[in-house]
């Protein structure tokens, strides 16, 4: 069996072999490079990488030293994953701008993806280098790192993380999971609709609140990394409503301006915290 599209928690994997009693090995592509570029071995047990390039690719690292990611890191190289081979396309459609972007000026396709090569070749895929943004601090943030341990919570169904380059820390729109949620009503007797629970519940936020903490402490989150201000949102970000692609990856600019009273309303309270800290400790503002 074969698993692609999107990352699958190695703990996942490993129950499904057990269960199916067969191999099941991940796969790794993109729709420029006619999807496979890396799979794993049929015969190789380790779980948490993509295995190698297929055999009409060549794959290089390239440097995001603005991330820390170097082809000369210790004990294993990190760097942007770029390709080069038949199976990569040639342009995107009447949009010589774009095509121009994606690649090198020598040829190699630049997917975006931050890939971490082991000494046997396989590709461990650990982060995205086109979705980051800075703090004010000068400190770059990955927000689909952080949205996706988020999202590992079974009370969390989306996450969409914002960082304002002037401002010195994240914020966050969290839509709970509607089932979960109403399952926690039910439990703990409390009524209402699940957009009135989402708007005005603070037992359901701190419940949920702390589970991101637990989440933010095991994947070893630094403390921007973790956002300072979130709300609970009702809508999904869907298709329909234009928040996510066709292949359901997030319009971040779409979103960002869809949520911006949200946004707005959560750097507001941030800065009253703020505020508030500097009056009760004069001597550390």
């Amino acid at each position: 069996m074969i698993t692609g599209s999107a990352p699958i928690a190695g703990d996942v994997l490993d129950f499904l072999k057990i269960c199916f009693c067969c191999p099941i090995v991940e796969g790794y592509g993109l729709t420029e490079s006619a999807a496979a570029s890396c799979v794993m071995d049929v015969e190789d047990t380790v779980t948490g990488h993509v295995g190698g390039p297929v055999e009409s690719l060549k794959i290089r690292l390239k440097d995001l030293p603005e991330m820390s990611y170097m082809s000369t890191d210790k004990p294993y190289p990190r760097g942007e994953i770029c390709m080069k081979g038949p199976s990569i396309f040639s342009g995107y459609y009447k949009r010589e701008d774009k095509t121009a972007e994606a690649f090198t000026e020598d040829g190699w396709f630049q997917t975006g993806d931050v890939g971490m090569v082991f000494e046997n070749g396989s590709i461990k895929i650990i982060d995205r280098s086109k979705n980051i943004f800075k703090l004010s601090q000068g400190e770059y943030i990955a927000p689909e790192k952080i949205e996706q341990i988020m999202t590992l919570s079974p009370m969390i169904e989306q996450c969409f993380l914002y960082g304002d380059s002037f401002k010195n820390a994240c914020v966050a729109i969290v839509i709970p999971e509607k089932d979960w949620v109403t399952n926690w009503a039910r439990q703990n007797n409390v009524t209402g609709e699940f957009q009135e629970l989402c708007a005005s519940n603070d037992a359901l936020k701190k419940v949920i609140q702390d589970d991101m903490l637990r989440l933010a402490k095991e994947k070893k989150l630094s403390s921007l990394e973790k956002p300072k201000q979130f709300i609970l949102w009702h809508e999904p970000c869907t298709i329909e409503n234009n928040l996510v692609t066709s292949t359901f990856k997030l319009k971040r600019n779409v979103a960002k301006e869809h949520f911006k009273p949200q946004i707005d309303q959560m750097y507001e309270k941030v800065a009253e915290q703020e505020a508030a800290f500097a009056a009760a400790n004069p001597s550390r503002a």
